[in-house]
C-alpha cells in the first residue's frame, strides 16, 4: 500500500509501506486490553498505610480486664481506638499486566492503521530543524497545516526538543519511546520517514 509523504516546501509525494503493518483490522479488544496494561503499568502502587501491628505503642493493657464498666481492650493501637492501626490497610503493591510481545505488536500494529485509515498519521520527510526556536517548529508545522500531535521521530535533536517543548498539545519522542497510549492520545500523529521504516522493520 501507499501513503503520502510530504516533503519540504509544500511538495507531496507517495511512500510505499507493509500492508500488514499499515493495513491491519483494527481490533478493539486487543487494542484495549494493551492501553489497560500499559496504564495499570504506569501506576506508582507506592500507598501504604500501618495496621495495628505496625503502629508505635500499646505493647501493655491500658487497664484491667474487669470492674471498670468499660468493655475490655488489650492494646491502645486497635483500630477502634483514636491513633490505632487501619483494619484493612494498604500496602505497596504491583499494578503491572503481563502482555505477552506477540499481542504488544499486534496492538500497535492495529493503531497505526487505523491512524492511516482516518488520515491521522502523517509522515513527513524530515523534521530538521536550523534553530532551537519555537518560531521555527511552528513554521514546520504550518507547512503541512498542523497546530498539535505527536511528532515521532527516528532520534529526537537537542534543537526538536528545545523548539517544541513550549508549544501546547505538541509532543515529540523517537522510535524507543512509542506507546499505544501517546498515540491515541493526539489528534494527528506526525512521523517521518526514517521513523516510519524504524517502525516497519519492528512490527514485520
Amino acid at each position: 500500500m501507499e501513503i503520502t509523504l510530504h516533503k519540504s516546501g509544500g511538495k507531496a509525494d507517495t511512500l510505499k509501506v507493509s500492508e500488514a503493518v499499515f493495513g491491519a483490522d483494527y481490533n478493539e479488544a486487543l487494542v484495549h486490553q494493551i492501553l489497560t496494561s500499559y496504564t495499570a503499568g504506569s501506576r506508582a502502587g507506592t500507598k501504604a498505610q500501618k495496621n495495628r501491628s505496625d503502629v508505635r505503642g500499646g505493647g501493655r493493657k491500658p487497664f484491667r480486664q474487669k470492674g471498670l464498666g468499660r468493655a475490655r481492650a488489650g492494646t491502645i493501637r486497635s483500630p477502634i481506638w483514636r491513633g490505632g492501626g487501619v483494619t484493612f490497610a494498604a500496602r505497596p503493591r504491583d499494578y503491572s499486566k503481563k502482555v505477552n510481545r506477540k499481542m504488544y505488536r499486534g496492538a500497535m500494529r492495529s493503531i497505526f492503521s487505523e491512524l492511516v485509515r482516518s488520515d491521522r498519521l502523517i509522515c513527513l520527510e524530515d523534521f530538521n530543524l536550523e534553530d532551537a526556536r519555537t518560531k521555527v517548529a511552528l513554521a514546520k508545522l504550518k507547512e503541512i497545516d498542523v497546530s498539535e500531535g505527536l511528532i515521532i521521530t527516528d532520534e529526537v535533536t537537542r534543537e526538536q526538543f528545545l523548539a517544541t517543548r513550549n508549544i501546547p498539545r505538541v509532543d515529540i519522542i523517537d522510535t524507543t519511546e512509542l506507546d499505544p497510549y501517546s498515540l491515541i492520545g493526539f489528534e494527528r500523529v506526525l512521523i517521518t520517514k526514517a521513523a516510519l521504516e524504524k517502525v516497519e522493520a519492528w512490527l514485520s
